[in-house]
């Protein structure tokens, strides 16, 4: 089935309400922070759909901001690596795509990430406002070292909005093999590095746990209590090793939002692997329990079997919203395709056809029952159309001849190729269809032509919707094609 993207901007926001209250409404930090972001903020045009950035609040409390980290944790994926110029590519479509804040890399694990977090940040997070004044934070990742973070700051700092994140890990197992540190330590480690990055001028920091997800509460609620203290405006729950069910990954996110001093002062994140298969539906629940940072990435890419993923997430917001509380996102809808497909292409690391949203067979239909409830009323077997992230079908009801398909889906092919055929000779000529198909794969529009030849029909009559035409193609004046893995208009 061919394919086309669109850049048609469609900004989404659900109408409905959340039950979820702000539990902090006036909150600001003792520190430049509220000042400064909001001196650079108040001249911007802001859409309805995105609320003034504050690094340490979101004043509607229904908004879910989206850290993109494909950058970063997209890109440790075994077998790839992103240039600079291909992750500033990558940076300029999620800016389009309307993310909250990107996370461009790790600048104390190689020049070339350093430079690419530096390229990001001078371009992408200096870009002129888009649509309703919107400019994306940068944000980079840093151990709790101070060599890890002056790198970052160093890299990051070229951004309207710059943020570091940093982070150490927190379960007795991270603790006791791989760092070697008691508790003590790293708590003491985790509330020096915070102050240290803002003794740098750093004044939105994230904080996440690394394998938070099975560490003590009770060492958690100490933690990040005491990186709240020293400054830090977003805490990080990570399910590093995709471990959680839903429901306690929910509940493990309503215990420290309960639990933690000072937690009504910053953002609570969530960021979760999908080594079960789990992280989307993990990500979602999280929202649910209060989470208000989701940390995704295209396609679902990164370590072992992946982060939750963007495309999934988003439009289960956009398509759920109303059952989740009313949950809204920033994100553009009509960029998702042009993303994934950039993604995939830099990466080279291909989408499975099967794949939710965004895989090729998404919105394909070749079962008879199936593509006989499309002819009569696409949403029978759509839950959303395929232009809500930017595809324009080749045939308007995804329609693919294949041993399952029945007569009228192969009636309103042969009617969309130009041939009006019915009763008899639709009937003989479905039997013989058939015939072949039970034997071949893939049938093509000139398997279908060549059935046709060799049956005598005579030339089609001409009809005015005709798919090749020229009228499809010339109507979109943003199509994207790829020319040497570079993408263009």
């Amino acid at each position: 089935m061919e394919t086309f993207l669109s850049s048609t901007p469609n900004l989404y926001r659900s109408s409905c309400m959340h039950n979820f209250k702000s539990s902090r409404p006036n909150m600001h930090l003792k520190s430049p922070i509220s000042q400064r972001y909001r001196y650079k903020t108040s001249p911007m045009i802001m859409s309805s759909a995105r609320p003034f950035y504050v690094p340490n609040r979101i004043s509607d409390p229904n908004y879910v901001r989206i850290l993109d980290t494909t950058l970063r944790d997209g890109e440790q994926s075994p077998g790839v690596m992103l240039t600079p110029s291909e992750k500033l590519d990558i940076a300029r479509q999620l800016a389009k795509l309307g993310i909250d804040v990107i996370e461009a890399g790790f600048p104390a694990s190689s020049n070339s990430d350093f430079e690419a977090v530096k390229l990001i940040a001078q371009e992408v997070g200096n870009a002129a406002p888009g649509e309703g004044g919107y400019v994306p934070v940068i944000c980079c990742l840093a151990r709790c070292t101070q060599k890890d973070i002056e790198k970052a700051w160093e890299a990051v700092k070229y951004a309207k909005f710059p943020r570091i994140l940093m982070f150490i890990a927190t379960s007795d197992i991270h603790m006791k093999y791989k760092l070697k540190m008691s508790k003590s330590e790293v708590v003491e480690r985790a509330r020096s590095m915070v102050r240290f990055a803002r003794s740098l001028g750093c004044y939105d920091i994230e904080f996440a746990a690394e394998d938070a997800s099975r560490s003590e509460k009770e060492f958690l609620y100490e933690i990040f209590g005491e990186v709240i203290k020293a400054g830090v405006t977003t805490i990080t729950l990570t399910d590093t090793v995709g471990y959680s069910l839903p429901s306690e990954f929910g509940q493990f996110v309503a215990d420290i939002r309960t639990n933690t001093p000072g937690i009504e002062s910053v953002i609570i994140a969530a960021h979760c692997h999908n080594d079960l298969g789990l992280a989307s539906a993990n990500a979602l629940q999280g929202c649910c329990s209060g989470a208000r940072q989701l940390e995704l990435t295209i396609n679902g890419i990164g370590e072992r079997a992946g982060n939750a993923s963007l495309e999934e997430v988003v439009m289960a917001i956009k398509c759920k919203g109303d059952k989740l509380g009313g949950l809204t996102t920033g994100i553009d809808t009509r960029h998702i395709l042009m993303a994934s497909k950039m993604v995939e292409e830099y990466t080279r690391m291909q989408v499975q056809p099967h794949k939710a949203i965004v895989g090729a067979n998404a919105f394909a239909h070749e079962s008879g029952i199936h593509q006989d409830g499309m002819l009569k009323n696409k949403m029978t077997y759509e839950i959303m159309t395929p232009e809500d992230i930017g595809l324009h079908r080749s045939n308007e009801l995804g329609l693919t001849l294949g041993k399952h398909s029945g007569r009228h889906a192969l009636k309103a092919k042969l009617f969309e190729y130009g041939y009006d055929i019915d009763g008899e000779e639709l009937h003989d000529l479905f039997w013989q269809f058939k015939s072949i198909v039970e034997n071949k794969k893939v049938f093509t529009k000139d398997d279908l032509l060549a059935l046709l030849s060799n049956r005598d029909i005579d030339s089609p009559t001409t009809i005015m919707k005709n798919y090749l035409g020229s009228s499809m193609l010339m109507s979109k004046p943003y199509l994207k094609i790829i020319v040497n893995r570079k993408f263009r208009t």
